[in-house]
This record gives structure tokens, C-alpha cells and sequence, in this order.
């Protein structure tokens, strides 16, 4: 992607981010997943859907990720929340928000939930894995793991093809940013799209992210031998229609 920018956020952290801007109110953030960039196939899709439908449009790489400043073993949820309300405030100033979250995305749009009350108009989960931090990491850690973690600050977890610097400063910063345990009554339009051979988050999420809103109007659409990307044509396809009905 071109015409990317960089923001600071302090005298030494800058992020990454590209923004679109029309003189409609509505304004399509999207918010990546755990160690991934915008160099994928969906903040690409996502953008050209924008750019075609002339709908602002804000993506970045929080720190420690893609081209943005900082250590990723530094990062944890809060900074990377704290990052996302910064420009989003930035760039969106007082506009109409749907969140698009990919992953770890989709934890961080739950949160921003508390920030952006009167802003936010609907919300696109994308394999979302609020909290996956305990539940789909640590408690799966065997002691021996958990050990190392806690005496060495750091496990480097192996998964398929890629290597995951786990911190236990970024285990513990998880537990502090809950979100599966309160209500959002915001009168939304809220989908989820899910991998049905998603190996890495279960649809159980998905449901669990639905239960959140009961006053939204929901939906939930699993996509058939998908998996936990959805960065296939097919995945980018039903990704954006289900965009489009949200909007």
C-alpha cells in the first residue's frame, strides 16, 4: 500500500498509518491482529472498498508491529488500546465508527467500546479472539512453560511456521482488560465472520462477542473451510459484503 504516514505519539514512538478522507460522516477503522502489519490482503481489500465507496478510512500498526516504532516484547493490550483511541481521535475527530477487527483486532475494538460511546455505529469482528491471551495461551502452557515465562519475563512460543515472543508483562496486562464479562447496549449493527476451520480462535468467541450486545442486531457468519485469516479471495469477498450490509 501507498501513501502511508506516520503519527507520534511521543518523542520516540511514531505509528504507522494510512487514512482516507471524504466529506461524509462515516468513517471504516480497521484494527489488525497479534504480530500482524498492513501489508495483508484484507487492510488492501478494505481500503479499496473505502477509496470505490468514497468512505473515510483509518488503518495502522500499533507499536512493535509492521513499520511502527518500538519493541513488540514492549507492547502489550493497554498500550496498543491507548495507541488505537489516539488516532482514531486523530484522524476521525467526532465522526461516525465502524470497527473492523481482525483478532487481536476485535479485542481492541472492544474496548475502544468505553471510549467512543456516542461515535460508534457498527462492528465487524473478523476471527475474533477477545482475551486469547489467558484463554487460548497461558491456561493451554504447560508448567514447565508457565515457569519459564514467569523466571526468564519471556516464552518463545512456536506455532506452525511462525515464533511468538510471549512476555509475562503482556500475559498479566491481559488480565487486566476484560471485556467478555460486560454488556454493550449499544442499538448497533454487530457481525462476526468466522473461519469454520479456524485452528488458531474457536466460533465460540464469536458467539461469546454476540452475547455482549443485546440490543444489537447480529449476525454471525461462518465461513465454510475457512480459516483464521480469511485473507483468501473467497474470505475478502464475504468480508466485504457483510461490510457493505453493516453500512
Amino acid at each position: 500500500m501507498k501513501n502511508f504516514r506516520y503519527h507520534k505519539i511521543s518523542k520516540t514512538k511514531k505509528i504507522r498509518y494510512i487514512s482516507k478522507i471524504y466529506k461524509n460522516n462515516l468513517f471504516i477503522v480497521f484494527l489488525h491482529g497479534f504480530m500482524s502489519d498492513l501489508e495483508g490482503e484484507k487492510p488492501k481489500a478494505l481500503l479499496n472498498f473505502a477509496k470505490k465507496n468514497k468512505i473515510n478510512f483509518l488503518a495502522f500498526e500499533y507499536s512493535g508491529h509492521g513499520k511502527s516504532s518500538g519493541k513488540f516484547t514492549n507492547g502489550n493490550i493497554t498500550k496498543w488500546s491507548n495507541e488505537t483511541t489516539k488516532l482514531i481521535r486523530k484522524c476521525a475527530k467526532g465522526k461516525k465508527l465502524i470497527l473492523v477487527g481482525s483478532s487481536m483486532g476485535a479485542w481492541i475494538s472492544l474496548i475502544q467500546f468505553k471510549i467512543f460511546k456516542n461515535q460508534i455505529v457498527g462492528f465487524l469482528g473478523i476471527g475474533a479472539a477477545p482475551e486469547f491471551l489467558e484463554n487460548m495461551m497461558w491456561k493451554k502452557f504447560s508448567k514447565k512453560m508457565k515457569r519459564e515465562t514467569i523466571k526468564k519475563g519471556i516464552f518463545n512460543l512456536k506455532h506452525g511456521n511462525y515464533e511468538y515472543p510471549i512476555t509475562y508483562q503482556l500475559i498479566k496486562d491481559g488480565r487486566k482488560n476484560k471485556v467478555l464479562n460486560k454488556k454493550i447496549n449499544f442499538k448497533i449493527n454487530v457481525t462476526m465472520v468466522h473461519g469454520e476451520k479456524d485452528e488458531a480462535v474457536r466460533v465460540f468467541y464469536s458467539r461469546k462477542v454476540l452475547k455482549l450486545f443485546p440490543n444489537a442486531k447480529k449476525r454471525l457468519i461462518i465461513v465454510k473451510n475457512g480459516d483464521h485469516s480469511l485473507s483468501s479471495k473467497k474470505g475478502i469477498k464475504i468480508i466485504l459484503k457483510e461490510l457493505k450490509l453493516l453500512i
